[in-house]
């Protein structure tokens, strides 16, 4: 069974959602980044970057134990493991992971940090309510669903005629695309 460390954000919903796609077993660790759990030190052996999602799988590619940080990188390890959602030829493959490296660069950072300064920095004391990055972050962001639109009118999925793991890595960013 997979031991998923994990907290209810966009970057550990899509690791969630791919071990249900996928059907793999697994038990969920909670990991409160409000806490500071991250920065323990037996969960920084797993994740050296205080970062979660993070994942072991006891049935590593060589039957070890492997640990997999990023959630890029657990999405791709997970559907090379089972051989699903990352498409059939290499052409689907090269798709998956540019739409996926785009959120990973562009969507998910662009989108936190809109959200840092929207609805964060507004409620610090005394509050940081900064125009420049409020608009700079907001119109980025719009711009990257701009591409994404234009994407999704001319294919049913972000890499094609097929669901993979970009459209499971890009859902919980656009799910809260509102208050982005």
């Amino acid at each position: 069974m997979i031991d998923l460390y994990f907290w209810p954000t966009p970057n550990g919903w899509k690791v969630s959602i791919a071990l249900e796609e996928m059907e793999l077993a697994y038990t969920t660790h909670l990991i409160n980044i409000g806490k500071g759990d991250q920065f323990d030190p037996d969960f920084l052996k797993i994740a050296p970057n205080n970062r979660m999602p993070a994942i072991v799988d006891p049935d590593g590619p060589d039957g070890a134990p492997v640990s997999v940080f990023e959630s890029g990188a657990i999405l791709m390890y997970l559907a090379r493991k089972t051989g699903r959602f990352y498409g059939k030829t290499e052409r689907d493959r090269i798709a998956v992971e540019e739409w996926l490296m785009w959120q990973m660069g562009g969507v998910g950072p662009m989108a936190g940090q809109a959200h840092h300064f929207l609805k964060y920095a507004p409620q610090l004391d005394p509050p940081q309510n900064l125009p420049y990055p409020k608009d700079r972050y907001r119109s980025e962001v719009a711009r990257l669903y701009g591409v994404l639109d234009r994407r999704l009118a001319e294919n049913e999925y972000v890499a094609g005629d097929f669901y993979s793991i970009a459209d499971m890595s890009i859902w919980g960013w656009a799910s809260l695309w509102e208050g982005q």
